[in-house]
């Protein structure tokens, strides 16, 4: 299965079903928080839907249109994150995530972002990343800013969330500027 090290504290590891009742618990115990900016919620109230999110997961995976992994960080499950979407033909990834409300401030995302993109221009052979987030999710508007990504534009009402659309803002990242960033 596919499973990578981060770093000494991060690894990130494609779910399987062994893993269903530690992620419905980390989604549930974090519900309230989530809730703010993730529009699934309202889907997952019990173990079997985390086990199917799995199922479907293995099955993209397997399919190549794109997963998600669970973050480990000390061995401790804390968050979700992956390729939303792969877009072959036209090499282009969509990396989303998130993270359980204790776990903010660490560097986490930053980190996983980080080595998924780094897969995602060297081992997937992708041209181009892109991270979406909601406008006003300024946490995790920093994540892109903090890696380097060029803010390219906002998609107003992009997605309904319970009882209103939010905009979202669209960063980018191209493999040349990943790799002459890494080089300066």
């Amino acid at each position: 299965m596919f499973c990578q090290t981060v770093d000494r504290e991060i690894t990130i590891c494609l779910p399987e079903e062994r893993h269903a009742h530690r992620l419905f618990a980390l989604v549930d115990a974090n519900r309230d928080y989530l809730r703010h900016w993730l529009p699934w919620l309202d889907a997952n109230h019990t173990v079997d839907q985390s086990r199917q999110f799995i199922t479907t997961n293995l099955e993209n995976f397997a399919r190549k249109r794109g997963f998600a992994v669970m973050i480990f960080y000390n061995d401790q499950p804390v968050g979700v994150s992956g390729y939303n979407h792969l877009d072959w033909q036209n090499a282009s990834a969509s990396i989303g995530y998130w993270l359980a409300e204790d776990f903010q401030g660490r560097g986490i995302i930053t980190r996983t972002c980080r080595h998924l993109i780094e897969f995602a221009f060297n081992q997937l052979g992708m041209h181009r990343v892109e991270i979406r987030c909601a406008a006003k999710n300024h946490a995790s508007r920093a994540i892109p800013r903090r890696l380097g990504f060029t803010e390219e534009g906002t998609v107003r009402h992009a997605e309904w969330l319970y009882d209103h659309f939010v905009d979202h803002v669209i960063y980018g990242m191209l493999a040349a500027e990943w790799r002459k960033a890494r080089q300066s």
